[in-house]
């Protein structure tokens, strides 16, 4: 079954935990000292908020799927939209390792449909290792084009594999 999933990046953390805490009237089920998620069942909603010093206001949106399985459908799906897929196996951002699928849709908002794997203990850390991290942030473009099936390049409007620590 699938989750509606929405990144909110926002200026002060503590103040939009007060606020969509009321809001929802929950807490945060995952709270860090740069992020917070609520995971809601009415509606069936993963809702996520960090500051991370970029703009202000929503990062992107999207579907968190059940299983590989729904996940592959999903991505079929958006296939079939005429629109560059960029595939993310075993990523490693927002606390969580999941497998995804972006799209940028023709407004230009970013979509990300994904699985979640498991936790980790930092925002874009495969681990305090310095292994391969992968953070996706589509407030957070990057300099290097993607590969992209159909296309020779694009410019990532949503993420891109960093060897770099996290940031």
């Amino acid at each position: 079954m699938k989750r509606f999933h929405v990144h909110v990046a926002v200026p002060e953390l503590g103040a939009a935990i007060r606020f969509y805490s009321t809001l929802f009237g929950a807490e945060p089920s995952v709270l860090k000292n740069d992020y917070a998620k609520w995971m809601l069942d009415d509606p069936r909603l993963n809702f996520a908020i960090s500051q991370r010093g970029g703009a202000s206001g929503v990062n992107h949106l999207g579907f968190q799927v059940d299983s590989g399985d729904e996940l592959e459908a999903l991505h079929a799906s958006l296939e079939a939209a005429d629109r560059a897929v960029v595939a993310e196996k075993d990523a490693h951002c927002c606390y969580a390792r999941s497998d995804k699928y972006w799209v940028t849709d023709p407004a230009g908002i970013a979509w990300e449909s994904f699985h979640s794997l498991g936790s980790i203990p930092m925002f874009g850390a495969a681990a305090a290792s310095g292994a391969k991290t992968t953070c996706c942030s589509p407030g957070e473009k990057t300099d290097e084009p993607l590969q992209v099936a159909g296309r020779e390049s694009a410019q990532s409007t949503c993420c891109a594999a960093a060897t770099a620590p996290p940031h």
